[in-house]
């Protein structure tokens, strides 16, 4: 039964989390940007929009130059986050790819600075008054999951080991449609329960700045107004139709 119930879950998160992400990059996509606000100084070339992009995505370059503290955390939350992620694919794929492998004994490292980060990021919220004012009940609530998650992973490598081996079948079973018994070990069945809570939240969270930073106007647009002339499409059949 419980392996039947966390098998349908994951299946439900990810259709939700797959679909709900591809509606919003969609939403993203056809939302017009009727005004040329490239934040200055900005690039003058699309070769240049693309590398500040590139800076933006692998350094949080507006990030560094706005706070440094909370570039740290965030830096180091994001970086950790990638590196669990891989360390996590194990799981997933038979045989494990060289470069996973490789990855291991730093994913669990990884991991505890996940968790740090994300402590640094949540005590800022109480210890920072103009940010504990804007911060709602939504963003504690996310913080205390994602630190949930990351201390119930680590739970399972320092405090209480489960049968990982166990846990891989599960897994494998998932993608190939072919479930095996889930392993009742409690941190595993709060680690796995709260990531397909995360699965399910996540395309209609404020998470979603990962793809949403790609579309900002404020950091892909060519800051080129006075060579040429900046019309929406919908503007510019509206200036069609007025000339006829």
């Amino acid at each position: 039964m419980l392996t039947t119930i966390y098998a349908i879950l994951f299946y439900v998160a990810t259709l939700i989390f797959v679909g709900g992400l591809a509606y919003k990059i969609r939403t993203y996509f056809v939302t017009p940007a009727p005004l040329k606000i490239a934040t200055t100084p900005a690039p003058t070339t699309t070769g240049g929009v693309v590398f500040r992009m590139a800076r933006e995505v692998a350094l949080f370059e507006s990030l560094f130059k706005s706070n440094k503290w909370i570039w740290l955390f965030g830096y180091v939350f994001h970086a950790a986050l990638a590196l669990v992620i891989i360390r996590h694919l194990r799981y997933f794929i038979e045989p494990v790819w060289t470069w996973v492998v490789l990855a291991q004994p730093f994913g669990i490292y990884a991991g505890l600075a996940m968790v740090g980060a994300l402590a640094g990021l949540w005590f800022r919220r109480f210890a920072v008054d103009r940010v504990r004012y804007i911060s709602g009940l939504s963003d504690h609530l996310m913080l205390a999951m994602l630190i949930a998650i990351g201390v119930s992973g680590l739970a399972m490598k320092f405090v209480s080991k489960t049968d990982i081996v166990a846990v891989k079948a599960f897994t494998m079973g998932l993608v190939t449609f072919d479930w095996q018994p889930l392993p009742t070990h409690p941190a595993l069945l709060i680690h796995l329960g709260l990531v397909a809570l995360l699965m399910i939240i996540f395309p209609f969270s404020k998470l979603l700045h990962a793809p949403g930073v790609f579309f900002s106007p404020t950091r892909n647009q060519v800051d080129n107004p006075r060579e040429k002339r900046h019309l929406a499409p919908w503007a510019a059949k509206l200036e069609t139709k007025a000339g006829e």
